[in-house]
């Protein structure tokens, strides 16, 4: 069965990207959504295999969609230049992988497939 990941990112080029660099390696590719509001209709229609948050979005923070990828024990990394994404996004982060922004290729596959293994 084919992989799934949501992708949660605000900045339209970076979520493409990801969404191309994810496709080629055989991703199925949830979203992209740019606000929390869109990651939880996703959410509602179907649960990826694995998720990869941007903390920050815009005006708004990731937490929530977090709670509830975390409530139906979906696994998550972020990606963000904070160093403790918790100190923004509250305690649901702490712990989640953080592969950093700008993101690297393999850093960002190795995690994904660490987290697919949970």
């Amino acid at each position: 069965m084919q992989k799934s990941v949501l992708i949660v990112e605000d900045e339209f080029l970076i979520a493409m990207d990801l969404q191309a660099m994810l496709e080629d390696h055989g991703w199925r590719v949830l979203g992209p959504a740019a606000n929390v509001r869109d990651a939880l209709r996703v959410l509602a229609d179907e649960l990826p295999t694995v998720a990869l948050l941007d903390v920050n979005l815009g005006n708004e923070l990731v937490t929530e969609v977090a709670v509830k990828l975390k409530a139906n024990d979906v696994p998550f990394a972020v990606a963000t230049a904070y160093v403790n994404a918790e100190q923004f996004g509250g305690a649901v982060l702490a712990g989640a992988p953080n592969v950093g922004k700008p993101i690297a290729e393999r850093r960002l596959l190795a995690t994904l497939e660490l987290l697919t293994q949970h």
